[in-house]
């Protein structure tokens, strides 16, 4: 497990949030067949009364989670050309997307497991936890993550985070932001069953 942080883009602004770290572990878990999966927890540490936080709700795949507060994280396979993105909302809602190479999509994994989501808000804190189960290609592979979340406040404004942004204007989809390499989880680890 390990503790990162992301930065604001240096052409948003966003004064109400202080800092967004997020925890990143790679976790196996028991069902039919062994699963490989991802858990992150998203921290933010600011002033919730002036951040727009989607209203709490029965969690459902929805698009166009990026266009108001939600927490993304981009995934490649160390030496491939495609990755998936995952979108995750205080709401509930959820997306996934897969991408043939830089913003060359294929369908919605509208059929993909949907993740495990927690959040808690207070006045001064909001965190988001995150589980889920990688598609086949992301499996016991080395991995590039892009962590980042969009925080829109209480006027509507959008400030973009990311662990590293790319030269220009934001964009998580760029190859620069792919900043994070995890390793494949040991052979001998236990599976967890995180139902």
């Amino acid at each position: 497990m390990l503790t990162t942080t992301l930065m604001r883009h240096p052409v948003t602004t966003c004064e109400a949030v202080q800092s967004i770290d997020v925890r990143v572990s790679r976790v196996r878990w028991a069902s039919s067949e062994a699963t490989s999966g991802l858990a992150l927890t998203y921290t933010l540490v600011g002033d919730c009364s002036r951040l727009r936080i989607p209203v709490s709700g029965p969690p459902a795949l929805a698009d166009g989670l990026w266009q108001h507060t939600c927490f993304e994280v981009f995934i490649a396979v160390a030496d491939k050309a495609g990755y998936g993105e995952w979108n995750f909302a205080p709401s509930g809602n959820w997306a996934t997307y897969q991408f043939r190479g830089y913003r060359d999509r294929e369908l919605s994994a509208q059929d993909a497991p949907p993740p495990q989501l927690v959040w808690r808000a207070t006045a001064q804190r909001l965190e988001l936890d995150a589980r889920f189960c990688l598609p086949p290609r992301f499996v016991d592979r080395p991995l590039r993550l892009a962590l980042s979340a969009v925080i829109e406040d209480h006027l509507g404004k959008l400030s973009y985070w990311a662990l590293r942004h790319p030269p220009g204007k934001p964009d998580f989809h760029h190859a620069d932001g792919f900043a994070l390499e995890i390793a494949p989880l040991p052979k001998e680890i236990a599976k967890k069953d995180l139902r």
